[in-house]
């Protein structure tokens, strides 16, 4: 890849003498420049950096050094001069300049080695900006959440109002809807984009510690306080603050977190000094808030600070279609993973997938899927491929279709000897019924006690 480089030097000899040297680079694209003005003026072609003379005779190398950044902010400048006065060396890096370097015996190789980093910079800077590129368009709304159902569609006409303001953002869900990756789609669709996405995830994170992580805290704050840490309030300043399972929080931490919403500062544990920050906060719980407002577990105020625009997922088992889409994107997810072809679903496979509830919702189906895929024969997915290993209740009783009254008791007691090793006495205390009618269920032989 060609690197432009732009070398401003009114000594002809001494210009010719540096441009022959960085040329030795074939990856070094040099155009030479005996004055400042014919520079200005081919700046629009945005080479990669620029080589000024402090000493140009049409103007003075900090002069041309501000024209320079008036132009591009970014633009990497290098200046070249006799004078080794320090304090001008100061105020040209102060104004911006990448790198001040005195002409003698060794400019031509200090000048090598200063080009040297800023390319390396610069291609960093552009790796960077790929990645953040790509990750903005894997969380557009039509790349990150995948769905055409009525229920998901009324998903997308919140985000869609929820990234055209700063208001908060709660947004609710059973567990594996997916509430941080909306959470994620809302702020890379944002005019905050290009600054930090913070995710806390209250309910991993110990009581003790949650004051720490949340405000920062300053060295010597308390024992193994070794040194400052930011917060993560601090840290999202001019992004997003995203705190998953708020529900999690004592109330004590609750009225610090309204201080801090309320106020947009925060005072580090263990300091006094007060930092302002500005950061849009999406909160996310599997609870119903209002609930536990009522029961006395969450504070109302921090309630009505935090609710803004609701944000409601919905459970997998409602969004019909919506089925068959994710798992043909999981399917394609595991194939490219996997670096093997895509595999198809049969419509036993397919059908199998639509009867099931799905209590683990969109995060369960992605590790079916993935089971599936790595159990496939050839390049099919049959409905024996398909297996379901949830641990909710409706998952063991619910699942077989319709059943008469008996036939849903015969699979309670079954499951729950299966659970407790065939203990009788126990179960019967776990369901509060007779061990007289367990005893009975397996005298009838309605329970297999070999099968479990």
């Amino acid at each position: 890849m060609v690197f432009s480089i732009y070398l401003v030097e009114d000594d002809p000899w001494y210009g010719e003498l540096l441009k022959h040297h960085l040329s030795l680079n074939p990856d070094y694209e040099v155009t030479l420049f005996d004055n400042a003005s014919d520079c200005l003026k081919n700046l629009y072609q945005k080479p990669d950096v620029v080589c000024i003379d402090f000493g140009l005779p049409d103007l003075s190398g900090d002069k041309l050094l501000t024209k320079i950044k008036a132009v591009d902010i970014n633009m990497p400048v290098i200046v070249i001069s006799g004078q080794e006065d320090i304090s001008v060396a100061v105020s040209l890096l102060k104004n911006g300049a990448r790198d001040y370097i005195i002409k003698d015996d060794h400019t031509k190789d200090v000048l090598w080695k200063s080009i040297i980093n800023v390319r390396e910079n610069t291609e960093l800077k552009k790796e960077v900006e790929e990645l953040r590129e790509q990750i903005e368009d894997n969380y557009l709304f039509d790349n990150s959440i995948i769905g055409q159902s009525k229920a998901i569609k009324t998903v997308f006409k919140h985000l869609e109002k929820a990234i055209k303001s700063n208001i908060n953002i709660s947004i609710t869900g059973e567990t594996g809807t997916g509430k941080e990756l909306v959470a994620k789609a809302i702020h890379y669709n944002s005019s905050r984009k290009r600054k930090p996405f913070i995710a806390v995830n209250m309910a991993a994170m110990p009581a003790e510690l949650v004051e720490s992580e949340l405000f920062g805290h300053e060295k010597g704050a308390f024992t193994g306080a070794v040194s400052q840490k930011i917060g993560k309030f601090e840290a999202a300043n001019g992004g997003t603050i995203f705190l998953d399972e708020i529900a999690e929080l004592d109330l004590n931490i609750q009225s610090k977190i309204l201080r801090v919403i309320q106020e947009r500062e925060v005072v580090r544990v263990g300091g006094n000094k007060t930092i302002s920050f500005d950061a849009r906060l999406i909160t996310a719980t599997h609870k119903d808030l209002a609930t536990e407002v009522k029961e006395g577990r969450f504070r109302e105020d921090l309630y009505y600070r935090i609710v803004g625009l609701p944000v409601e997922l919905p459970p997998l088992r409602n969004r019909d279609q919506d089925i068959i889409l994710l798992a043909d994107h999981f399917v394609g997810e595991y194939a490219k993973d996997n670096k093997i072809k895509k595999f198809s679903l049969e419509e036993s496979a397919r059908q199998k997938l639509l009867d099931y509830h799905y209590p683990g919702n969109v995060r369960e189906l992605k590790a079916v899927i993935d089971l599936a895929c790595a159990m496939a024969d050839g390049s099919k997915i049959t409905g024996e491929d398909i297996t379901f290993r949830s641990i909710g209740k409706e998952s063991s009783f619910l699942d077989g279709g319709e059943k008469t009254l008996k036939e849903y008791q015969v699979d309670i007691i079954t499951h729950y000897l299966k659970k407790y090793n065939g203990n009788v006495i126990k179960v019967a205390n776990k369901l509060d019924i007779g061990k007289s009618t367990v005893y009975n269920m397996i005298k009838s032989e309605d329970i297999n006690i070999k099968e479990l």
